[in-house]
């Protein structure tokens, strides 16, 4: 199979920089492409003048993650698309395993290696470590990240395990799966479309698993900090989006209603945080989701929904009220 490994860019030579040396190291067999956001520094020269074999995509605009990919990867031939954050230095033999996942594990579309932190090495990343998941309210976990809780890797994921979604840190994914599936929704712009892609593979009967025995080490925040409340602003409508395209209609409106709730509450605690900036992001959000609930419920998949996408009730009860911050707990709970 033809592996291309995907780098999306915007202004983020420093980070071509640091990161690059380790994946034309360690990626031998694949074709390795960055696709550029406009940027308005000197990434494109820096390439072209460093890493002259390196395939170079100039997209004509910054549309965020999600257009970005999907202009870019119009461009470019192969049978897997590796999408790699740019702030990642991969390891030796990182390909193998996932490979050898997608030539024997029936069905799998998706693929996502262990991602561990890059400034303490020991540890998972916040971005997608062991796998992510969904509760029965759709708020994402990982195995290995509970809201801000990370594990330290002791080898307890160094497993292949089917997963709900593979975070777009370091997603492979069969190119006729992605395109089949229409790319990731623009609207979202960046934040949880990985999340949305991996939902509407799994109503259309994909599978997406985690293969342990590959690992990369992502920095993380380089685009968008935890701090920043445009962060904050994306992940609250984004997630409401997923629920609203990618449930059946008896259950997701009243996920929403209670989502709404929630996030009511999460607005109040940032309050008392003295975090105002957060909290009108959160009423930012549903103002946008409002605006768009109807366009959003129009692209609702015409396959079958899923009946089951959760391990867990309420991953906020779990962790808030009982203090349960490890999934291996939380599982057997």
């Amino acid at each position: 199979m033809k592996v291309a490994v995907v780098i999306l860019n915007w202004n983020g030579e420093a980070l071509l920089k640091r990161f690059l040396p380790s994946v034309m190291e360690h990626s031998k067999g694949a074709d390795i492409y960055v696709v550029d956001n406009a940027s308005t520094d000197g990434s494109v020269p820096f390439l072209e003048a460093n890493y002259p074999t390196i395939g170079i995509v100039r997209n004509t605009s910054n549309g965020g993650f999600a257009k970005g990919y999907n202009d870019g990867l119009k461009h470019i031939e192969a049978d897997i698309y590796c999408l790699l954050n740019s702030d990642v230095e991969v390891t030796p033999n990182w390909l193998g395993p996932i490979m050898e996942g997608f030539e024997t594990i029936p069905g799998v579309s998706i693929i996502q290696p262990k991602i561990l932190d890059l400034k303490q090495r020991d540890h998972f990343e916040y971005a997608g470590a062991a796998g992510g998941f969904l509760d029965a309210l759709g708020y994402p976990f990982c195995r290995g990240r509970i809201f801000q809780s990370i594990e330290k890797d002791q080898g307890q994921y160094d497993d292949v395990k089917e997963i709900f979604w593979a975070t777009g840190a370091c997603m492979f994914i069969k190119s006729e799966t992605f395109w089949a599936l229409g790319g990731f929704d623009e609207d979202y712009f960046a934040h949880q479309e990985e999340i949305d892609l991996c939902w509407r593979a799994q109503n259309a009967g994909h599978k997406v698993y985690y293969v342990g025995q590959s690992h990369i080490f992502h920095l993380g925040g380089s685009t968008l900090s935890n701090m920043n409340p445009k962060k904050t602003y994306l992940n609250f409508r984004n997630s409401l989006y997923s629920i609203t395209k990618n449930l059946p209609r008896k259950k997701a409106l009243p996920i929403v209603f209670l989502r709404l709730i929630l996030d009511g509450i999460a607005a109040a605690r940032f309050v008392f945080q003295l975090k105002i900036n957060h909290c009108l992001a959160i009423l930012h959000a549903h103002i946008s989701f409002y605006g768009n609930f109807r366009k959003m419920y129009r692209k609702r998949e015409k396959a079958n929904f899923i009946l089951k996408y959760h391990v867990v009730t309420s991953i906020v009860w779990s962790y808030f009220v009982h203090q349960v911050k490890n999934f291996n707990i939380l599982v057997k709970d």
